[in-house]
Order: C-alpha cells, then sequence, then structure tokens
C-alpha cells in the first residue's frame, strides 16, 4: 500500500528474515490462511512497535509488556483477530485500544481507514510517532474512552477491541453498520472467549474462536479502572 515503507538501514534483512520466520512458523502452519493477512504481517515490521530493550524478542511467539500496564499481543493473535475481521481493502475500521499501534498497522495494510482510540495518552503519542515514521497516511487517532467508540464518525465496516470486557459495549454495537463484525475478547477479567459477532438487526450473532487473556477494557462501558 502507498502508506507503507520499510525502515531503510543495515538491520532492513535481519528484520524482514524475522517477520518470514514469524509468518511460516507462528500463522502459516496453524490456522492463519488468509493471504492478505499473511502478506501484511510478513511487512510490517513488529520490532518498530516494541520497547527498544525488548526488540530481540519483537517476533517471539509471547505478548510483551510495553508500559502502562498494557502489552503487544502475540503475533498468532494479531493475525487470528485480523482474519475474523475479514477485510476486503475498502473498509472503513474503528481499533478500540491502539497500544503499541501495531495491530493498528496491520489494519491500515487491509482497509481503507482506520480510526483507533486509546485511553492512555502516552501510548497513543508513541503509537503515532511509530506510525508516523513508517509512513501511514490512512490512520485517525483519538485519546478518550474507547468504550464508548468514535460516535461522530459512525457508522463503521468493523470494529477491533484489544481488550476485554464483559460484554460487547452497547455504543459499539450502535456503531458497526448492519452486517459489519466486531471482533473482541469477552469474558471476566483473567479469562476470555475471542468472539466474531456480526450484527443483525438489533442483536449480534457470536462465534466463539478461542480462549484468550487480554488487558482489561478499562471505560463506561467495560470495567472499572
Amino acid at each position: 500500500m502507498r502508506w507503507r515503507r520499510d525502515p531503510a538501514g543495515g538491520g532492513v534483512r535481519q528484520g524482514k528474515n524475522a517477520r518470514s520466520d514469524m509468518v511460516a512458523h507462528q500463522l502459516r502452519s496453524r490456522d492463519i490462511s488468509d493471504p492478505r493477512v499473511l502478506a501484511a504481517m510478513g511487512r510490517v515490521p513488529r520490532e518498530k512497535f516494541v520497547p527498544e530493550g525488548a526488540r530481540g524478542l519483537a517476533y517471539a511467539d509471547e505478548a510483551l509488556a510495553i508500559g502502562s500496564g498494557q502489552t503487544i499481543s502475540q503475533p498468532y493473535m494479531v493475525a487470528v483477530m485480523t482474519q475474523e475481521m475479514r477485510l476486503s481493502g475498502g473498509e472503513k475500521v474503528l481499533e478500540i485500544g491502539t497500544g503499541s499501534g501495531y495491530q493498528t498497522a496491520i489494519l491500515a495494510e487491509l482497509c481503507q481507514e482506520v480510526y483507533t482510540v486509546e485511553r492512555i495518552a502516552e501510548l497513543s503519542e508513541r503509537a503515532q510517532e511509530a506510525l508516523s515514521e513508517l509512513e501511514y497516511g490512512n490512520v485517525r487517532f483519538r485519546v478518550d474512552d474507547g468504550t464508548l467508540g468514535w460516535p461522530e464518525e459512525a457508522p463503521f465496516d468493523a470494529i477491533m477491541v484489544t481488550a476485554a470486557g464483559p460484554r460487547i459495549p452497547a455504543p459499539l454495537v450502535e456503531q458497526v453498520r448492519e452486517g459489519g463484525r466486531i471482533v473482541m475478547p469477552v469474558g471476566d477479567r483473567y479469562s476470555q472467549a475471542l468472539v466474531a459477532a456480526s450484527k443483525a438487526g438489533d442483536r449480534m450473532e457470536e462465534v466463539s474462536v478461542c480462549r484468550c487473556v487480554f488487558v482489561p477494557l478499562i471505560g463506561e462501558s467495560g470495567w472499572e479502572g
């Protein structure tokens, strides 16, 4: 896509090799089969989105701390959630929980526009810097309570929530279009099911994808901080 460039310099070959290995061994060999998702995961330099001291683990099959009590999800979980969004390229997507910005970059590779909301200003600022350096121009940022969505920009074709709540927040259900999808971990604070839901009238038809553990979704329509 025109918004992305690979980082220049001597480490780029090593980074590309690490990404290729990640795609082959952590994604393709499991149940990630969407070719667009695999290609996006192979393009985005994950090391740009983790703290400098953890860059040696950027492509490890695990979540990593990014500060402020938040994490960057393991590559496999990023791929699972992205695959469940079923993006074709022309969508307007809402992401709740910008975090490191890595998932944001993957979404930006695969859709027309990304609107991303983060409640922690420091994380949003760091993500904006990383995405700007990589020349993504189809992402808009907001610092706010993500459980309330981004009503001024609704409706959205799909919504991804990268933190866990007891249920899909009602404001997000209102803001996704008819037939649109919401992908989100749902459960208690310590264990959840990744849910992929499609909007049908005034209800969401939910399918449980896999078990998972995410940080809690804090906000008016989520957990108390």
